[in-house]
């Protein structure tokens, strides 16, 4: 195959109680798992097989809806994955802050930001915090574009990624989708996020 789905660095319960363990696991095994094992379909026999997931989504316009929706997902989630931690949560540091204060006047204005961008993303996407050309930007994308592809609206280097379709929250948060925006900053890796960012 030429994707496989990555390994978790923590256990399905490792996010509790802002993120339950059930939801944890029906979403890294199904949701992810069904992205990449599809996406490997997608791309059989095809040049695609021989190119990094970052390769194929800047061309994005150029393949199928079924390498679109996939080859989204299935970078979307892995990012998603390595931001989250259960020592998470507080505020990043250093050189991350500073780009945020920069950028956004305070952290708090950021999240602010950030999350009204998460609240109002119409059906189901992703909430972006995305390095673009030195400067930090917040932006949303539906379904599972992302801003490395071509058909972005706001392109750049994704830094934070949240992701607002409802499997990822419907088990514990019904239709509160603020709430579970809210418990996300208690789980987020602001290390994992700083490497991102350098």
């Amino acid at each position: 195959m030429a994707f496989q789905l990555p390994d978790l660095k923590y256990d399905y319960n490792a996010l509790e109680p802002y993120i339950d363990a059930q939801t944890m696991e029906i979403h890294y095994t199904k949701h992810h798992g069904g992205y990449t094992n599809k996406l490997n379909t997608a791309i059989e026999g095809t040049e695609l097989e021989n190119k990094s997931i970052e390769e194929i989504l800047k061309n994005i316009s150029k393949h199928s809806v079924g390498v679109r929706n996939n080859g989204g997902g299935f970078y979307n989630h892995k990012l998603f994955w390595d931001i989250m931690s259960g020592n998470g949560g507080g505020q990043p540091s250093g050189a991350l802050l500073d780009a945020l204060n920069k950028d956004f006047g305070s952290f708090d204005k950021f999240k602010e930001t950030f999350n009204n961008a998460a609240a109002t993303r119409f059906g189901s996407g992703w909430a972006w915090l995305v390095s673009q050309n030195g400067k930090l930007v917040v932006a949303s994308t539906p379904n599972q574009d992302n801003p490395l592809m071509d058909v972005s609206e706001v392109k750049g280097t994704p830094i934070i990624g949240l992701d607002v379709w409802e499997h990822a929250y419907y088990l514990k948060y019904q239709n509160r989708r603020p709430e579970y925006i809210d418990a996300f900053w208690n789980v987020i890796d602001w290390d994992q996020v700083a490497k991102r960012f350098v």
